[in-house]
């Protein structure tokens, strides 16, 4: 509404301050939504930034960034869905680092022209991994056989429950690889020259963002407020865009109708819950987070 007040001011009442649209994307990066606790994906994040950049007299989209990583595939669709909109609108896009912007939180990091961190945040991590458990000894120690039967003598490939094959290493290694070369592909396409020339950037280590700025991996060392205003003047002002009222709700009422009084759901529910917070927590502590 102000946007549109602005229009029909005369040149001399209109407000000369520029208004930052920004959007926090704070949280691991998964493809299904977490239960209790939110977690970014393209389906959790497109309406916030499509919201951001519907914002017309904007010349520019901040970004907040706060992500161990998580899902690659997910994090390249975050990223393009941004890349797409800020051509599409003629924008420019700001990335600012929080604590950490590692892994797959790095690879939405690109989609910005420039990227701002703290000079503690931590950057990089440009590998995969891929972390699961093995149990081939439980079932016999708890009196269970394990029974499987399979069409196709790949399909029970990793099973959890079996003795860990080579084969099944190898094969898991060679798809790392590719998703691996893509990551590489998209941080020398959008860092281009601004990367040194160093053996450890694409090794999966990571570094503070002191470190990265000599790396090539981050632009500036500061944060929002302070770098918007240089760049557009002392009057900037920032704008948090924010989900539709009602938006948990719903998501908490669709959860609840879904569970009704099944006390089998809830427990099932709450066991996933816990099993989505190991992993979760397991991504921070990597970084010491």
């Amino acid at each position: 509404m102000r946007q549109i007040i602005q229009r029909f001011l005369p040149k001399s009442m209109r407000s000369d301050a520029v208004t930052i649209p920004v959007i926090r994307l704070h949280g691991t990066i998964m493809a299904n939504a977490g239960q209790f606790r939110p977690t970014l994906s393209l389906a959790a994040t497109a309406g916030l930034i499509e919201k951001a950049f519907s914002w017309k007299d904007a010349p520019a989209v901040a970004i907040s960034i706060n992500s161990p990583g998580g899902s690659p595939v997910q994090s390249r669709l975050i990223y393009k869905r941004i890349r797409d909109l800020a051509q599409e609108k003629q924008k420019k896009v700001y990335v600012f680092v929080e604590d950490v912007a590692a892994s797959g939180g790095y690879m939405i990091a690109l989609a910005g022209d420039e990227i701002v961190a703290d000079p503690s945040s931590i950057v990089g991590s440009i590998g995969v991994v891929s972390a699961s458990f093995g149990f081939p000894d439980l079932l016999k120690k708890i009196g269970v056989e394990r029974r499987i039967y399979t069409a196709g003598e790949n399909k029970a490939t990793l099973d959890p429950f079996s003795p860990a094959r080579k084969e099944d290493i190898e094969r898991l290694k060679v798809l790392q690889l590719d998703v691996h070369q893509t990551f590489i592909d998209m941080v020398k396409e959008r860092r281009a020259d601004k990367l040194a020339d160093d053996g450890d950037l694409f090794t999966g280590l990571f570094w503070s963002a002191k470190r990265g700025l000599a790396l090539g991996l981050v632009d500036h060392l500061g944060d929002m407020r302070e770098f918007l205003r240089a760049r557009y003047g002392e009057k900037t002002r920032l704008k948090l865009i924010t989900a539709p009222r009602g938006f948990l709700g719903r998501r908490i009422g669709l959860l609840g109708s879904r569970l009704g009084d099944n006390t089998s759901q809830i427990t099932a529910a709450a066991a996933q819950g816990l099993v989505e917070a190991a992993e979760e927590r397991a991504l921070w502590n990597r970084y010491g987070l």
